[in-house]
């Protein structure tokens, strides 16, 4: 097997998307972090090195499409640290892992915190490309998580005060009846309000409006 050092140039652009994902490459060793970037490069992707956890870091909020392709051990943070920094962020980026000095303690820990995998120095092409594209996957997979939520959050929120107890009464199994008393309404204002309400969450059903209900408050911050 070809390792990332002694990779040949003549490789087909493996893993190239329209998109261009962005690699961001985090590792203090200057030669290695250029070599691997070479081959990243050839398989179509764009990359960004960092010699730091820190330089990553100052550089902001990474943007677009991507992974974050991690050394384990760095001077200063290291590798486990930036993790854990990143991971208070809800939209970060997955993360790969790379180390010459693997054991299983500081994997299990990377694996559990969220890591996608945890390669070995010095590390296979083929092996390296799949574990990017399947990163590259999950962000995407992420991305559509958060527009999904999102537009359930526009949707909760186009929801007048009236609507949300209506709504809040239907998800807690209440008949238009019980909820009409609840109120102090009339049973038909009920019905109306229900009808709005299930029209701007595009909910067909009783049931459709518990399940949106349940997934708003199991995937948005918690709200006071």
């Amino acid at each position: 097997m070809n390792t990332m050092l002694d990779h040949e140039r003549g490789h087909d652009h493996e893993g190239t998307t329209p998109s261009r994902p962005t690699i961001h490459f985090v590792d203090d060793d200057a030669m290695f972090r250029g070599a691997l970037a070479e081959v990243l490069e050839l398989a179509g992707y764009e990359v960004k090195q960092y010699e730091s956890a820190g330089a990553f870091l100052l550089s902001g909020p990474p943007q677009g499409p991507g992974c974050i392709l991690l050394d384990l051990r760095m001077p200063g943070p290291n590798g486990l640290e930036l993790q854990e920094a990143l991971a208070r962020d809800a939209g970060g980026m997955p993360v790969v892992f790379l180390t010459g000095y693997g054991d299983v303690p500081t994997t299990a820990r990377a694996m559990k915190r969220g890591a996608l995998d945890v390669l070995t120095k010095p590390v296979d092409r083929d092996t390296l490309l799949a574990a990017i594209r399947a990163a590259h996957e999950r962000d995407a997979e992420l991305g559509r998580e958060r527009t999904r939520h999102t537009s359930i959050e526009a949707r909760f929120a186009s929801l007048t005060a009236r609507e949300q107890a209506i709504l809040d009464g239907v998800v807690s199994g209440r008949l238009n009846k019980q909820i009409a008393g609840d109120l102090n309404i009339a049973e038909r204002t009920v019905k109306t309000h229900r009808a709005q309400l299930m029209t701007k969450l595009g909910a067909a059903s009783a049931a459709d409006l518990a399940l949106l209900a349940d997934e708003r408050s199991r995937t948005s911050p918690r709200r006071t």
